[in-house]
Parts: structure tokens; C-alpha cells; sequence
């Protein structure tokens, strides 16, 4: 397979070359199928929220979904999801969210503007974690 192209991204002319050297396109290719695997076996299509990792008892993670709404550009640029059905993907979670409960219950989905960072993945409310309450970063503090 041939050689991934990745100019442009900073890594300067050495590690450029490093990394065309350690990915190929099929390499590129199987990191795409694996994503939408995860995406289409950890998600709650009612409600658009993504498993934080495969456990079945796990919460839904904010920062999973947005590696998800981030995912689908590419994954339609690359053929893998279909043009047309790549809006409705993202609009169920990003419906979801706009009529979420917000307030400062534990069980709400996120107060002003926030949301908390581990979900319930069927209710979307707060997951009950004590110590993870709002998320204003894209992944979990230490703490969490």
C-alpha cells in the first residue's frame, strides 16, 4: 500500500519522515474501520451519547461523544459513512444536549452551560461519580 500523506502537521522533516515510514494507507484504513466500529457498538442511537470505553457498565463519556462529532468528517471523507446520514448522526446527540435537564441536581446532565463529565448512557443523566462533576476540558481530570 502506499505511503499516508501528512504535510503539514508540524513534526519537522525527521519525524515527518518516521511517521510515513510507520503508516501506510492500510494502516489509515484499518484505524477508520476500527473507530466506526467502537462508535457504532458503544453508542446509544436514541440519544447519541458514546460509552466512555467497551465495559457494558461503563458511562457515556462527554469526551467520547466529541471524539465521535469530530470523527464524522473524516469518516465521510474517507467513504466510510454516507454524506447524507452523517448529519443525523450528529444531530442526535447534539439534540440530546439542547433538551438535556440542566441544574445543580446530581442526576442532571449539566448546569450552566456545562455538562457533566460521565453520563448515564441511557438516561444522559449525571452518572452519579462524586468526584467528576462538570467537564471544561475535553478528558477526564486524574481525579475522575
Amino acid at each position: 500500500m502506499g505511503q499516508f500523506d501528512i504535510t503539514n502537521v508540524g513534526l519537522g522533516a525527521t519525524g515527518e519522515r518516521e511517521l510515513q515510514q510507520m503508516l501506510t494507507e492500510e494502516d489509515f484504513n484499518r484505524l477508520q474501520l476500527t473507530t466506526l466500529e467502537y462508535y457504532l457498538h458503544e453508542s446509544n442511537p436514541a440519544n447519541g451519547l458514546v460509552r466512555d470505553k467497551t465495559d457494558t457498565k461503563a458511562p457515556a463519556s462527554i469526551a467520547a461523544v466529541g471524539l465521535q462529532l469530530a470523527s464524522i468528517p473524516i469518516l465521510v471523507e474517507r467513504g466510510v459513512v454516507a454524506r447524507e446520514f452523517a448529519p443525523e448522526i450528529a444531530l442526535i446527540a447534539l439534540r440530546f444536549f439542547r433538551g438535556s435537564p440542566h441544574g445543580p441536581e446530581v442526576d442532571a446532565t449539566g448546569y450552566k452551560g456545562f455538562y457533566y463529565h460521565f453520563l448515564d448512557m441511557k438516561s444522559g443523566r449525571g452518572s452519579g461519580t462524586a468526584s467528576c462533576r462538570y467537564s471544561t476540558r475535553p478528558f477526564s481530570s486524574p481525579e475522575c
